[in-house]
């Protein structure tokens, strides 16, 4: 009777360590995607900077990196060529910052531009507006399909342009 119960026992064990063996932790949210989130934060100012100056500043009301993306909400974003940009959503993929839903521009000199949607390359320091666009400065107006906007040398090169721009009386 000793030796069944000792048996018994070796089975059970075998079979306990059989099924934890087979038994895969996975790390998933209930909707099937692999869980990447890395950061969530909430009214954040980021601030990047090289070993001279400051090199912009963005303000988030709620944001999340996930996956190594970084999305922003609410953002106002400021360079030394930007006075303020703002967008409901921003979304930073390398140096190409995604804006998307009411976007203003306001620059130190020169237009105002207003657009749904738009990417802001850090690294050339051009935004491409890739949406409608309303342009303002002063009484001067433009409409626009699209608008590549370089806010380094102030030139801006747009598509299917309507403007109405009032010249200095000589």
């Amino acid at each position: 009777m000793g030796l069944k119960l000792e048996t018994l026992i070796i089975v059970v064990i075998v079979a306990i360590l059989s099924g934890a063996l087979m038994v895969k932790f996975t790390h998933k949210s209930t909707d099937g995607k692999l869980f990447t989130k890395e950061l969530e934060f909430t009214n954040t100012t980021f601030i990047e900077v090289d070993t001279a100056t400051m090199q912009s500043r963005a303000f988030g009301t709620y944001g999340i990196r996930d996956a190594g993306v970084l999305t922003l909400h609410n953002l106002k974003y400021h360079t030394k060529n930007i006075e303020l940009l703002r967008a409901k959503k921003g979304t930073y993929k390398g140096d190409k910052l995604y804006l998307d839903g009411n976007i203003t521009v306001n620059q130190k000199e020169g237009y105002d531009y207003s657009a749904q949607h738009a990417v802001y390359d850090k690294k050339t320091k051009i935004l491409n507006i890739t949406s409608a666009f309303t342009g303002i400065m002063d009484k001067n107006i433009i409409h626009g399909y699209t608008l590549r906007y370089d806010t380094q040398k102030k030139e801006a090169f747009g598509k299917r342009i309507d403007a109405v721009v009032y010249t200095a009386e000589k």
